[in-house]
């Protein structure tokens, strides 16, 4: 095994951990590191030893899902079917996990920029520096999202978060007619 790949692979766990509180689907964020780590190989000449290989790796993965989120949307005509994935069951503890069910559905409902920078600096545990690289924006616009971003959670979580209302589909026969 190269050294590289023995690199790239001590950094999977942290890859499918962020992929999927990103895309809140444990299948699709497989497939999603899955292509990621796909293109990391395949490129790996872009790759310069001594430089930080997770952030570099992240950044692959973001981008990776901002080009599926966008095919999806011109596919798909809109994200209700993302927003509306199932949560997953966290264990016994029946109040531990209504409230990780919670959490994990006032985060889901953040912005998408305040999710990322929320889910990487708060569960990836990186610095501000790191995470402006790897989506490619000013430290300052990280600051910012994750003061946003942790006031409106911390407001859903003391108020009792509420979903937003689904959209309403029309009637088949409505559908059918247009």
């Amino acid at each position: 095994m190269s050294e590289f790949a023995r690199l790239l692979e001590h950094q999977i766990p942290r890859l499918r951990r962020y992929a999927r509180a990103l895309t809140r689907d444990v299948t699709r964020a497989d497939d999603l590191v899955q292509s990621s780590l796909e293109r990391a190989l395949a490129r790996q000449d872009l790759w310069k030893p001594g430089t930080d290989l997770r952030a570099w790796l992240f950044t692959i993965l973001h981008n990776q899902h901002v080009n599926e989120v966008r095919s999806s949307l011109r596919e798909d005509g809109g994200i209700a079917a993302e927003a509306s994935r199932a949560i997953p069951s966290v264990g016994p503890n029946v109040l531990a996990s209504l409230q990780l069910q919670e959490l994990d559905r006032a985060v889901g409902s953040l912005p998408p920029g305040q999710r990322q920078v929320i889910l990487l600096v708060g569960l990836e545990g990186m610095r501000y520096e790191e995470v402006a690289k790897i989506l490619d924006i000013p430290v300052g616009t990280v600051r910012s999202r994750l003061s946003r971003g942790r006031h409106e959670l911390r407001k859903m979580l003391e108020e009792g978060f509420r979903p937003p209302p689904r959209p309403r589909r029309a009637p088949v026969s409505v559908r059918r007619a247009a």
